[in-house]
């Protein structure tokens, strides 16, 4: 299970370090994908293959423009020697990536994202404690 948050810098070669809790569960071989909110979302061959199963799963319109999203925007990573990975130009472009980056842990999949993007998201979308408690009530999940 991919767990925490982790403050990484990319090198100029456009190449960042996968947290070492991180490289077991995802392997050598991963999925990056374009994500929502403009972030990146690194899936496991494992776990892509199922979120990919429920994506082709969907039926209509808007499950074709879901499949065209993910799927035209996907690239298959590995981790160098040095646990980095080369994150591609286009992928760097649509989540503002620069040097100063955040990797998430998010169950089953990671997020990499822009350092202050994250901290905006998380100061726009008040991640209070008080908030996930109502967030949490609402779900009808224990606290």
């Amino acid at each position: 299970m991919l767990l925490g948050t982790y403050e990484h810098n990319m090198d100029a070669k456009g190449r960042v370090s996968i947290p070492a809790k991180f490289r077991d569960d995802l392997g050598s071989t991963f999925v990056i994908s374009y994500g929502l909110d403009h972030c990146l979302y690194v899936y496991s061959m494992e776990e892509w293959t199922k979120f990919a199963d429920e994506i082709n799963a969907g039926k209509g319109t808007n499950a074709l423009k879901i499949k065209r999203f993910f799927m035209s925007n996907a690239c298959e990573c590995e981790i160098d020697s040095q646990g980095r990975a080369l994150i591609p130009q286009s992928f760097k472009a649509y989540a503002n990536l620069t040097k100063e980056v955040t990797i998430i842990g998010v169950s089953t999949r990671a997020e990499i994202w822009n350092r202050e993007d994250w901290n905006n998201f998380k100061a726009d979308n008040d991640l209070s404690t008080e908030n996930i408690g109502e967030y949490m009530n609402e779900l009808g999940m224990m606290l």
